[in-house]
């Protein structure tokens, strides 16, 4: 195909991540109101993807409920294709309860919570995509430049086999070490391990080496001071750790999530051109794919909820203070309103549905 001036026309196809791990939903609690949003560090990072251009297909095993219906909702409105989330009555969809509150001091904090804030029952919790439906998974899933894992099962850990045999770059982001043999096998077949020092402290025990050496890429996220990395990349090898200040931002209002816009935007620059690309990457080129990634988190703190910025601004309004944030210079702090609240959800909690079951039964 040709344009006007004669020239060849270059079609730019979307990349694509497939990506399986904890796919949730975050009931965000800020003064009495909960918004509720797809949330879940696999669901955070592939519906940001999705946002920056990406064709993206989150792997998930959810239960058939209103949570799943309400989570896979806002991922489809956000365009990530959901085909491979099922939702049948021996899944599971996992339900975070996130508080914003300010201490003595005016600090915003955030906590989150596991358990119902109504009767204190716990929510229904993650289960990973069975080792059958894996293996099944792997033939249909091609033609994906990434795979990303949060969380380590021994189906996951299939799926993440076959697509580092594809070319696709594997990008881990662990939240814990859990069973320590798996753990190794997650680590060994992943390009790229991301991590944050306050979340993933015992993985001091356990015994990397063998497997630490091969990895190309390797990031602990210090939460305010920054990060650092290490690279083997070829283009962009570096001896010791090297530290990036964080980038800050003029207002802060909730950093969850952040975390998850920083994996985001690093993929979205480094990782396109799949395992060959990022092995050609160069030091410049690898360093502002991580600052990029800074910058997406540090423009994240000014909503509330992890990915709150994304229905409050424009696409356009989004990449003009990303840019401004690169150059350093100031953004006009952000303007959070709620975006979806509501009092009560029915199908939230099986506990609170059974009891108000029971009451309607006596009445």
């Amino acid at each position: 195909m040709t344009n006007r001036t004669g020239r060849k026309k270059v079609t730019r196809l979307r990349p694509t991540i497939a990506g399986a791990g904890l796919v949730a939903l975050d009931a965000v609690q800020s003064g009495i109101d909960y918004n509720y949003f797809a949330g879940g560090t696999c669901g955070n990072v592939l519906t940001v993807l999705s946002y920056l251009g990406w064709n993206s297909k989150p792997i998930a095993r959810l239960k058939a409920d209103a949570p799943a219906k309400w989570l896979t909702q806002d991922m489809s409105d956000w365009g990530v294709d959901t085909e491979y989330i099922t939702t049948t009555e021996d899944g599971s969809t996992p339900v975070i309860i996130q508080r914003i509150r300010e201490d003595a001091n005016g600090n915003r904090t955030h906590s989150f919570s596991l358990r119902c804030p109504c009767c204190g029952s716990y929510l229904p919790g993650y289960k990973a995509i069975r080792g059958d439906a894996a293996t099944e998974l792997s033939e249909k899933l091609t033609g994906h430049q990434v795979f990303f894992f949060d969380r380590v099962s021994r189906g996951t850990l299939n799926l993440a086999h076959s697509s580092a045999e594809r070319g696709a770059v594997v990008v881990f982001e662990p939240s814990g070490v859990g069973d320590a043999k798996l753990f190794r096998e997650a680590w060994s077949v992943s390009n790229v391990v991301k991590y944050s020092n306050d979340r993933l402290r015992d993985i001091a025990d356990i015994d990397l080496k063998a497997v630490r050496d091969d990895l190309l890429l390797e990031i602990e996220t210090l939460g305010a001071s920054g990060l650092r990395y290490r690279s083997r990349i070829a283009g962009a090898t570096t001896k010791n750790w090297k530290v990036l200040k964080a980038i800050q931002t003029p207002s802060f209002s909730d950093a969850a999530g952040s975390g998850d816009w920083c994996t985001a935007g690093l993929i979205h620059k480094l990782c396109r051109g799949g395992l060959n690309g990022l092995k050609r990457a160069t030091t410049s080129r690898l360093t502002d794919a991580i600052r990029y990634g800074q910058a997406l988190a540090a423009w994240n703190c000014g909503y509330e909820g992890a990915r709150g910025g994304m229905y409050q601004v424009s696409k356009n309004q989004f990449e003009h203070k990303i840019r401004r944030l690169l150059a350093g210079k100031a953004i006009r702090p952000a303007v959070d309103e709620p975006v979806a609240s509501a009092e009560n959800l029915p199908g939230l909690c099986s506990g609170c549905d059974e009891a108000s079951r029971s009451r309607t039964a006596y009445a």
